[in-house]
């Protein structure tokens, strides 16, 4: 019985070892599967969602088919907002129709140097429009030009005390008188100014003369001139053969700027003035003898005060009975000849280079 029991332990061992063996077998089999199954290459496939264009048959207006692209919607941009552009201050408008009717009037008589009807029509609308800033400032204006500035000043005060609600555009200008203060024509002596003339004979005219004369008006750059307030008169006078001085026609001469527009740019602006006399008959010199290009007094008016004079011959203004309203030193003109291809038509002189004289030019004998 001991036999029996000796052989049982042996093969228990055995078989214990042949199963762990087997597990041992089939674990490292398992892994060599997982291993070369991960060695493949898998392909997975998804579904992915794409947006097709697809042509939706529609029927136009004239009931003709057209092809129409669904599009995706596109996000809606908000729009712009624009600032819109300021209004911009004017003067009011004159409620009583009769009021304005007198300014407007009034407006014309002061423009055409009529003052005192200017005055009348405005005593008038302000009766009607008490309280009216374009009358009242109308009015300014008006006693400004006569030199009444007292008067100007309290009228320009009513208008900037009715402010911007009440007096509009009106306002700043009131504002700025009353802040400047006004000018007077003296404030521009020195400022503006005749420069020396230059005189030119056209020796080509074969019947009657031609002399055209170059006014030079210089302007000091810092003032500030109204163009519409500046005047210049020439006044020409010719000597006839038997000695008398006489005024010329003022239809013979003809006046322009020719340099436009006047703006000093180059320190002063030139005034052109064209005379010709006309030929006469034999029989017309004789009884009043012949006219000849004697002299010329020119004047420069500024808001109708005379800020210079320059007359030539120097003695002509006292000749003439028409004295210098300003005394002073008074420049000879440049008398120079034209060149050959000058054409009076043109809008500028040529400058010459014939240097100027300062003697004076014979008198024709008596």
């Amino acid at each position: 019985m001991s036999a029996p029991k000796t052989r049982v332990f042996p093969i228990a061992c055995w078989v214990l070892a042949l199963v762990a063996f087997a597990q041992i077998t089939i674990g490292g089999l398992a892994l060599a599967a997982r291993f070369e199954s991960s060695r493949e290459v898998r392909i997975v496939e998804k579904e992915v969602q794409k947006i097709v264009a697809v042509e939706v048959p529609a029927k136009r207006a004239e009931g003709h088919e057209a092809a129409v692209v669904a599009r995706p919607p596109v996000p809606a941009v908000p729009p712009v907002v624009v600032a819109p552009d300021p209004t911009p201050i004017v003067a009011p408008k004159i409620e009583d129709p009769v009021a304005g009717r007198l300014v407007a009037e009034a407006r014309k008589a002061r423009v055409a140097g009529d003052m005192m009807a200017a005055i009348v029509k405005l005593e008038e609308s302000l009766k009607q429009s008490p309280e009216d800033p374009s009358v009242h400032y109308e009015l300014g204006l008006v006693h400004e030009t006569m030199g009444v500035y007292d008067k100007a000043a309290a009228h320009y005060e009513k208008v900037f005390q009715m402010g911007v609600s009440g007096a509009g555009a009106l306002y700043e200008l009131a504002g700025a008188k009353l802040r400047d203060g006004f000018e007077q024509p003296a404030d521009f002596l020195g400022k503006l100014a005749l420069g020396r003339v230059r005189i030119f004979k056209d020796t080509r005219v074969e019947d009657g003369q031609r002399v055209v004369l170059t006014i030079p008006v210089p302007k000091d750059p810092g003032a500030e001139i109204d163009i519409g307030e500046i005047e210049v008169s020439c006044l020409v006078f010719n000597r006839t053969s038997k000695g008398q001085l006489i005024e010329a026609h003022k239809s013979w001469s003809v006046t322009e700027w020719p340099a436009l527009p006047i703006d000093w740019a180059g320190g002063e602006e030139p005034l052109r003035v064209t005379y010709t006399i006309p030929a006469n008959d034999s029989q017309t010199d004789h009884l009043f003898g012949e006219e000849k290009y004697y002299g010329q007094i020119v004047s420069l008016h500024y808001k109708e005060e005379v800020l210079d004079v320059q007359a030539w011959p120097r003695d002509l203004a006292a000749r003439a009975g028409k004295s210098p309203s300003l005394p002073g030193e008074q420049q000879a003109p440049a008398f120079d000849q034209l060149p050959p291809d000058f054409n009076p038509d043109a809008p500028l002189l040529p400058t010459p280079e014939v240097p100027l004289i300062d003697s004076l030019p014979p008198l024709p004998t008596r």
